[in-house]
């Protein structure tokens, strides 16, 4: 694939349809297709011939010679991610499947701007991509606030200065030249949860993440659920009645009782006080104090449990998931503290039948599933055929320049 590839639509619709399924003989595409064995043959080797497809194993049968299974070739093509937080990043380089090849953590401040945060992303990005030759396919972002997902604009974002309306996909794609994929974050962590659990994977599930501030990615039968402008799951800027005295606090967004002013990672440094010199603690201060084995940041992580399941009990009797699934930064670190509120409020407030078999557990994934469904989120746009004609005009346009000497 060192020029540009063109593809009879037959052969890319084929290949869509072959993405995320096993691996197939040909009398098994045959089946599932229902063109002729010939039309079969020429559109299998059309795509083989693009280095698109791949044998990959035999397939005994009961006479005659092995059945040869085809898959789609991984190493056809890179696909780089951002999966970017409050104060951090996942940067991952990919395989057409969603495999991680490279990946890098880095540290930033999202509310430095876009200008400052996408300019890091492609540098890291850059690096990652240093003496890769096969073609870039196209890149994903997933941010933490709320996307207007036709659009891939940030609208409105409580903690994000100057990311309003700013546009994404123009400024990435201007760099790199392929189609960009903007997410919001909980999202993209949602559907990696559902990437990387046994097949198969379940349909119905929200994942909730818990870092500086709260949110929610909802997968409702084996799709993300978006809302009709990508607002769903906005679940940390939902009215919460945490039944304690007094006033109830401010959010980030100017208004009050909100469900992260309780449990975000944010009002839990603010309710645990200064340093001990005048600085305000953060969000990471009380990861590490959770890691220490800090009695009151414990304590207090287990009273954000318990708003959060105050939250979620609305949410299991609205969506009833099989799973609730809690990631994020204040997840890894104190998930036990979290989640024990967390079941005792939803059993409580929730319906029996949606709590029947529901599960509550931390991700298993870490830092992955985030990349991960931002890559597989991504892959399922790049091979619609449509889309997939127009990655494959470019040939090995689109490559990100190599990294400066030293950088």
């Amino acid at each position: 694939m060192d020029g540009a590839t063109v593809l009879s639509e037959g052969a890319r619709v084929l290949l869509h349809d072959l993405r995320g399924t096993p691996p197939l003989t040909r009398a098994q595409v045959g089946d599932r297709t229902g063109w002729s064995r010939g039309t079969v043959n020429a559109r299998l080797d059309e795509l083989i011939g693009a280095g698109l497809l791949r044998e990959c194993g035999l397939v005994e049968g009961a006479r005659g010679r092995p059945a040869v299974l085809f898959s789609i070739n991984p190493d056809a093509g890179d696909l780089l991610v951002g999966h970017i937080g409050a104060s951090g990043a996942q940067l991952a380089r990919c395989d057409l499947t969603g495999g991680i090849l490279a990946r890098e953590s880095v540290a930033l401040d999202v509310g430095a701007g876009p200008e400052v945060v996408l300019g890091l992303l492609e540098e890291r990005f850059a690096v990652l991509r240093a003496d890769v030759e096969r073609p870039l396919w196209g890149v994903a972002v997933g941010l933490p606030g709320p996307v207007h997902f036709p659009t891939g604009r940030v609208v409105s974002p409580p903690i994000m200065t100057g990311w309003d309306g700013f546009d994404v996909p123009g400024r990435l794609g201007a760099t790199f030249e392929v189609p960009v994929h903007v997410e919001n974050d909980a999202n993209a962590m949602a559907w990696g949860e559902r990437c990387l659990a046994p097949e198969p994977g379940p349909d119905d599930l929200l994942f909730v993440k818990v870092g500086t501030g709260v949110g929610a990615g909802i997968v409702a039968n084996g799709r993300i659920l978006r809302g009709a402008q990508g607002a769903a799951g906005d679940l940390g800027h939902t009215f919460v009645d945490a039944g304690e005295d007094g006033p109830p606090p401010l959010c980030r967004c100017g208004k009050s009782a909100c469900l992260e002013a309780y449990a975000g990672g944010w009002a839990i440094a603010r309710d645990l006080g200064d340093l001990g010199d005048g600085r305000p603690r953060t969000a990471l201060d009380v990861v590490a104090l959770l890691r220490a084995g800090d009695a009151r940041a414990i304590q207090r992580v287990r009273a954000a449990g318990r708003v959060l399941g105050v939250g979620l009990a609305q949410a299991v009797s609205l969506l009833n998931p099989s799973e609730i699934v809690v990631g994020g930064p204040l997840a890894a670190a104190g998930g036990e503290h979290l989640l024990a509120g967390i079941r005792q409020h939803v059993a409580a407030r929730s319906l029996p039948l949606a709590t029947q078999d529901l599960r509550i557990r931390v991700t298993r994934h870490g830092d992955d599933v985030g990349p991960v469904g931002l890559a597989d989120a991504l892959a399922a746009r790049l091979f619609e055929p449509d889309t997939l004609a127009r990655v494959l005009s470019r040939g090995t346009g689109g490559l990100v320049p190599a990294a400066p000497v030293g950088g």
